[in-house]
C-alpha cells in the first residue's frame, strides 16, 4: 500500500482524503516513479471544483474520473518495465501528467517512458517539480502561438503566477522587451526576473498604451478583448492562456469575430504534451537562462492547506506539496 491523496467528490478542499492504496503496478512501456514533490496549478482548482462545468465533459461529469489528482511531479526511478530504454533505477526525473491519468499527488506513480525528462540537475525536486505544466504552458504559447521574435514588444498580464513567471522569464530569453502586469506587491519580483517595464494592474491607465505590443499573452486578471485588442498595433497578437471564465470565453467565442477588419489576431492557447519541449527547458534551466519560483513549500500532511493557498492567495510562483523525503 502506498499514501496519495484522492478526490471522489467535486467541491472543496475539504473533499480531499489522505488514503493508503494499493500500490501502482507499471506496464512494460512505463516506470514506477517515487514521487519527491509535486505541484499545483490553477488546473488543479478547475478539476477539484469542477468549474466551468464545461470541464467536467473531459474529467468526469458527476464525479472527478481520476481519483488521484496532480499533474506536476519530480522523483526517482525506481523500477522500469521492460521495453524502456531511457531511464533506468535511479534516475532523477520530471513530468507534466496531465496528458497520462494524473496522479503525482501519491508516493509512487507509474508513468509511461514518453511522458518523462531528466529532472535539470541544478535544481533540487522540490524546484522541479513546479517547472512542467507552467513552464510548458509558457514556452508553447510564446514560441508557437505568439511566434514571438527578438525585439518584440509583448505584454504578459497577469505575470507574478506560475506560467507568468515563466513566461517574463522564456520571453526575455527570445529576445523581446517585456511589459509585466501584476500587483504592486510582485513588481520589485518582475524587475528580478528581467522585466523591462513593470505596470500595477490595479493603477494602470491602460489608455496611454494603446497600439504599443506586437503581442500581448494574457494569462490571470481580466480585462475587455476590446482593450487588449487597442493595446496591440496594426499586426499584434494575443493570446489567452488563462484568467476569469469569462476572458476564457470571450477569447474562444469572439476572438475571431473581434479581428475581423484588421490584420491582428486574436484567440486561446492550449499546452500540448511534449517531451522534447520539456527537455528544451531542462537546457534553458540548466544553462541559467529560466528558473522556478516557488511561493510555498507544504508538507504532505496539510495538503488541504495548500489547495487553499492556491485558491485564496495571489501566490507569486507555484504551490508545492514536498511528497516524500
Amino acid at each position: 500500500m502506498m499514501k496519495a491523496i484522492t478526490t471522489r467528490n467535486y467541491g472543496s478542499p475539504s473533499v480531499l482524503q489522505a488514503e493508503e492504496v494499493p500500490d501502482t503496478v507499471p506496464k512494460d512501456d512505463e516506470l514506477l516513479i517515487q514521487v519527491h514533490a509535486a505541484s499545483l496549478n490553477q488546473a488543479n482548482l478547475v478539476l477539484l471544483k469542477g468549474k466551468p462545468f464545461l470541464a467536467r465533459f473531459a474529467y468526469g461529469v458527476l464525479k472527478p474520473k481520476h481519483k488521484i489528482p496532480g499533474s506536476d511531479m519530480s522523483g526517482v526511478v525506481k523500477a522500469a518495465g521492460k521495453q524502456v530504454t531511457r531511464f533506468k533505477p535511479g534516475d532523477e526525473v520530471y513530468a507534466d501528467l496531465s496528458n497520462y491519468g494524473f496522479g503525482s499527488l501519491a508516493e509512487y506513480v507509474a508513468v509511461p517512458e514518453k511522458a518523462l525528462a531528466m529532472k535539470p540537475a541544478n535544481l533540487s525536486h522540490l524546484q522541479a517539480a513546479a517547472v512542467p505544466l507552467a513552464s510548458l504552458t509558457a514556452l508553447q504559447a510564446l514560441r508557437d502561438a505568439v511566434h514571438l521574435q527578438p525585439g518584440q514588444r509583448i505584454m504578459i498580464y497577469g505575470s507574478s503566477g506560475g506560467v507568468g513567471t515563466f513566461a517574463v522569464q522564456i520571453a526575455k530569453a527570445f529576445g523581446a522587451t517585456v511589459t509585466a502586469v501584476c500587483s504592486k506587491k510582485h513588481m520589485e519580483n518582475m524587475k528580478i526576473l528581467g522585466a523591462d517595464h513593470i505596470l500595477d494592474y490595479e493603477t494602470v491607465n491602460l489608455t496611454k498604451y494603446y497600439g504599443s505590443f506586437d503581442a500581448i499573452l494574457a494569462i490571470n486578471g481580466y480585462q475587455p478583448l476590446s482593450v487588449y485588442k487597442k493595446l496591440l498595433n496594426k499586426n499584434g497578437v494575443y493570446v489567452m492562456v488563462g484568467g476569469s471564465v469569462t476572458q476564457m470565453f470571450e477569447a474562444m467565442l469572439l476572438g475571431s469575430l473581434s479581428a475581423l477588419g484588421s490584420r491582428k489576431k486574436l484567440g486561446n492557447f492550449l499546452k500540448k504534451h511534449n517531451t522534447e519541449d520539456l527537455a528544451e527547458l531542462t537546457s534553458l534551466i540548466e544553462a541559467g537562462k529560466i528558473r522556478p519560483l516557488v511561493d510555498r513549500v507544504f508538507p504532505f500532511q496539510e495538503f488541504k492547506e495548500a489547495f487553499t493557498y492556491l485558491d485564496q492567495h495571489h501566490a507569486y510562483g507555484k504551490v508545492v506539496i514536498k511528497m516524500s523525503n
